[in-house]
């Protein structure tokens, strides 16, 4: 940490979200010897799973055990974290950043890494949210393998409902499309589903049937129940940026297949966002990055991040350099001009 700027601390980088972006970030820019503080508002978005998966050498880990691993890394390299929530981020004078917490704590960053992640806006189905993680689930590849072979729904409430339940079909052979709010599937769709087996159900969800706290039906607007240990959902993706619309950063628009699936924060593949001086990384500009590629962005952005940093100094070095020379030639000659010349002056 340097030096206070009048109402807080400074670092090097302020990094916004505890993630594993932000983490694999800070711990990146902390190995870089980079004073860097994680600001972390504890409520990371797989919360409700009981396991991380296709995470090379963790599969399974619990979420709150990677993170925790985490911030241990970064603190073992330097770093700090800090429990808040940031409500605003501003450019100051000098070029930084200004980060203002919701405890009315202020720090400084010369850069900003930005990694809060996304919302999953859930369909309005009573019972859908409290089993979100569980047996509500958006991700075969998340958790395919822990449901395989039982009867799994998906719930369509839009057009790549399809492409979801066919999907789906690769880890049971009892996969059933509930049409509740989505669009009539076309004659291909239609033969594309009837040769995979997967089974169409008219009409609105109403509720989700439980057993024991677990999944073990879907309740139709007509009464009748289809059993179901697991339902796929579509949820829209929301970009956690709110913060951000101070320094002209607003989510646009992600499409898939020509659907908007949510909103995200433009970047290129470094992370840079169009404000010199901030990156993001993860599920804010990545919408469907798994665990491990949001870990993986995260080292990258905290290396473009020092790379940026260490551009800024080397200028700053070089100008003070040329300086330096200047003033020493300038007091040389001066110098050389007394000891030969002495009195010896034109003049009138």
């Amino acid at each position: 940490m340097q030096g206070g700027t009048g109402d807080g601390p400074h670092y090097d980088v302020v990094v916004i979200g505890g993630g594993p972006a932000g983490l694999s970030g800070a711990s990146t820019l902390g190995r870089a010897r980079r004073s860097v503080l994680v600001v972390d508002s504890g409520e990371p978005r797989n919360a409700p799973a009981t396991g991380v998966h296709t995470y090379l050498g963790l599969e399974g880990v619990a979420p709150a055990d990677l993170l925790a691993a985490g911030r241990d890394e970064v603190r073992r390299y330097g770093g700090a974290v800090r429990h808040g929530t940031v409500v605003t981020a501003g450019r100051c004078e000098d070029g930084g950043f200004r980060v203002v917490l919701a405890d009315g704590g202020v720090v400084h960053g010369g850069r900003l890494l930005v990694t809060t992640g996304l919302t999953d806006v859930l369909p309005p189905v009573p019972g859908l949210a409290e089993l979100w993680g569980r047996d509500v689930l958006h991700c075969p590849y998340c958790h395919g393998w822990e449901v395989r072979d039982q009867p799994i729904g998906v719930l369509s409430t839009g057009p790549l409902a399809v492409h979801q339940a066919l999907l789906w079909r690769q880890w049971s052979a009892d996969v059933t499309l509930f049409r509740h709010t989505g669009p009539a599937p076309s004659e291909e769709e239609d033969e594309q589903l009837a040769a995979r087996g997967v089974t169409v159900v008219e009409g609105e969800v109403a509720a989700l049937g439980t057993t024991g706290g677990r999944l073990s039906a879907v309740r139709l607007a007509n009464g009748s129940d289809v059993p179901c240990r697991a339902l796929a959902v579509a949820a829209r993706l929301d970009a956690r940026a709110a913060f951000l619309a101070g320094l002209g950063l607003v989510p646009v628009g992600q499409e898939m297949a020509g659907h908007e699936i949510g909103g995200r924060i433009p970047s290129d593949p470094t992370g840079a966002t169009s404000v010199p001086g901030v990156w993001v990384a993860g599920n804010l500009t990545s919408l469907t990055d798994q665990v491990i590629g949001a870990a993986a962005a995260g080292v990258r952005a905290g290396a473009a991040v020092n790379a940026d940093l260490v551009a800024e100094e080397t200028r700053r070095a070089v100008a003070a350099r040329r300086e330096a020379a200047s003033v020493f030639s300038g007091r040389a000659e001066r110098e050389v001009c007394e000891r030969v010349l002495g009195d010896r002056r034109h003049g009138v």
